[in-house]
């Protein structure tokens, strides 16, 4: 009897232990991971979202003065797809941690070369690669989960913006694309090739305010390359438009929407219309 009474207990504990490896709850703090486009690569944004849960978050939870992974659980990483400038630092490409010191008017925002850290004891100063002062704003709402997000991107800047409680600070970044892709258009329109990029190169020296002239005669061989391309019509009637060549402009909105038409692209019909109407 004791020994069938030792097997049911061993079985039962054993059959209670599998439960318990098994069972699965969701994280207190879950991790999140964001990829976002920047420049001519990627920002890769990693880390853990702690609720405020009734607490009082800064000055509290996490004190003034002090080292914060700025999370929880894990420690807080950027992994840049290219070299970037935050603070007037170039930072080269590569995985780095995010750390912050919170305070009540200013935050300190350290990019360092530790990946580890999630406790002050943890932290190396020698190991920082940037530090930059930031004010903290307030904000019309409290955000119950922290919160980490890249905002106003453009093409060669971009704020990594900071949200928990009622507090928002923002870090901003900068990547430097003219040169390069001012190289890639150099190299692509020297030489014999038939297939130059001719529209991406205009748009690029449209856009960034570069030589419109260059750009017209760019766009003009793309109208010659694809003669069907309506969308391509629209920007050289733009680009005239830029020079004052209203004429120019108004016919080459006509053949853009003679051709948006046949391909029965009602979107760029309405852009045309909108340009032309500037024209008069």
């Amino acid at each position: 009897m004791k020994k069938q009474i030792l097997a049911i207990t061993g079985c039962f504990i054993m059959l209670c232990s599998s439960q318990a490896q098994s069972l699965k709850t969701p994280a207190p703090s879950p991790s999140q991971t964001i990829k976002q486009d920047f420049g001519l690569s990627s920002i890769e944004l990693s880390y853990s979202r702690p609720g405020i849960k009734g607490r009082k978050v800064f000055g509290d939870l996490t004190p003034y003065g002090k080292v914060w992974r700025t999370g929880a659980n894990t420690a807080t990483t950027l992994t840049f797809g290219d070299e970037v400038t935050i603070g007037g630092t170039k930072i080269p490409a590569g995985k780095y941690g995010l750390l912050s010191i919170p305070d009540k008017t200013s935050w300190t925002l350290i990019i360092t070369k530790q990946l580890d850290v999630t406790s002050p004891a943890a932290y190396k100063e020698d190991q920082d690669v940037v530090r930059v002062k930031v004010t903290p704003a307030a904000l019309p709402a409290s955000v119950e989960t922290f919160t980490m997000q890249f905002v106003n991107v453009k093409p060669s800047d971009c704020e990594l913006q900071i949200m928990w409680e009622k507090t928002s600070v923002k870090l901003p970044i900068h990547t430097d694309i003219d040169s390069k892709i001012m190289a890639q258009i150099n190299t692509a329109m020297s030489g014999d090739n038939a297939n130059k990029p001719y529209f991406n190169a205009a748009m690029y020296y449209m856009e960034s305010g570069k030589d419109l002239k260059q750009a017209h005669e760019w766009f003009t061989k793309a109208a010659e390359q694809s003669p069907k391309a309506f969308w391509v019509y629209y920007q050289l009637a733009s680009c005239n438009a830029k020079m004052g060549k209203k004429k120019e402009a108004t016919e080459a909105a006509h053949k853009s929407i003679e051709l948006a038409k046949e391909a029965k692209n009602d979107d760029y019909v309405a852009l045309n219309q909108k340009l032309l109407a500037t024209l008069k």
